[in-house]
């Protein structure tokens, strides 16, 4: 069986456990140096975040996905309620008596984003009120943001994917297939050292110049970028696409390499778009591209 026939064979059940942030983007030349005063334009808001991005992503893959996450009880909590749901997004939440996380992105003309953020993540936690019993359903859960029960919980899924971001759950015995973490963040490189033995196979993006894996059975290689269908216009949400994609992948029971092939491509498009959501590969785009896996 081809791999895109894995793929398309049936509908996946995915989900992601992750974190939201109502994001404000702008556009400058570059980003401003200390002192500097300087006109943005192009502004725009979005709920993103790493779980929000990849939720999205994976409902356009998949036809739909679910987002287990936690929001403050506020108005930029509802809006993103109301627009994740309009992406395809089921989203079971805990409301927080507290604000949702906010954050500044800038985009330059390179199309390279720098992030502020303001207040603290919120994160689900395995006490909270929700159905987290429905996560054994699931063909692949990514997690990137919660607590070590909310952790345990996505275990019961059949492939669990998760970032080093999440450092409250990691690194505390819990197996994954597979750890997704950027060389080039020193954050990310050093919670992975606490719970890379946990994981089946670790992936390390390398931006433009593709990654590596390594897997506990011993294999181990390299993949190439994929070729961005269209001019470079945001990196934001790229790397959250990719993890998505490779999710996805390895859900639908991919190998290794299809897989990453599938993830970098997720992540090519997306660079192609203005924020997280205007271009992040689809289903049909599976179906019908130029590369079909």
């Amino acid at each position: 069986m081809t791999p895109s026939h894995l793929v398309q064979s049936r509908e996946l059940k995915v989900a992601v456990v992750g974190h939201v942030e109502w994001v404000r983007f702008a556009r400058v030349p570059h980003v401003p140096r200390a002192g500097e005063v300087m006109h943005a334009h192009d502004l725009f808001e979005e709920p993103a975040g790493g779980g929000a991005v990849a939720a999205v992503q994976l409902a356009r893959l998949a036809g739909k996905a679910v987002l287990i996450t936690a929001l403050g009880e506020d108005e930029h909590g509802r809006r993103s309620m109301e627009r994740l749901r309009e992406l395809g997004v089921e989203v079971w939440t805990a409301g927080r008596g507290t604000s949702t996380r906010q954050a500044v992105t800038l985009v330059d003309d390179a199309g390279e984003r720098t992030i502020t953020t303001f207040g603290d993540r919120l994160e689900a936690e395995g006490a909270d009120e929700l159905p987290w019993s429905a996560l054994a359903e699931m063909d692949a859960v990514y997690f990137t943001a919660g607590d070590l029960d909310a952790l345990r919980a996505a275990r019961a899924a059949r492939v669990l994917v998760a970032s080093p971001r999440a450092v409250y759950a990691l690194g505390r015995g819990v197996r994954l297939d597979a750890l997704v973490l950027s060389g080039e963040d020193a954050v990310e490189r050093r919670e992975a050292q606490r719970s890379e033995q946990e994981a089946e196979l670790t992936v390390i993006t390398d931006g433009g110049r593709g990654g590596s894996y390594r897997g506990r059975d011993g294999q181990s290689g390299v993949w190439a970028a994929a070729i961005p269908p269209g001019e470079r216009a945001d990196s934001y949400g790229c790397g959250d696409s990719f993890t998505a994609g490779l999710t996805y992948g390895l859900g639908a029971g991919l190998p290794v390499h299809a897989a990453l092939e599938l993830a970098a491509r997720c992540g090519a498009v997306c660079l192609t778009g203005r924020g997280p959501y205007e271009r992040q590969l689809t289903a049909a785009e599976l179906a019908w591209g130029s590369r079909s896996f």
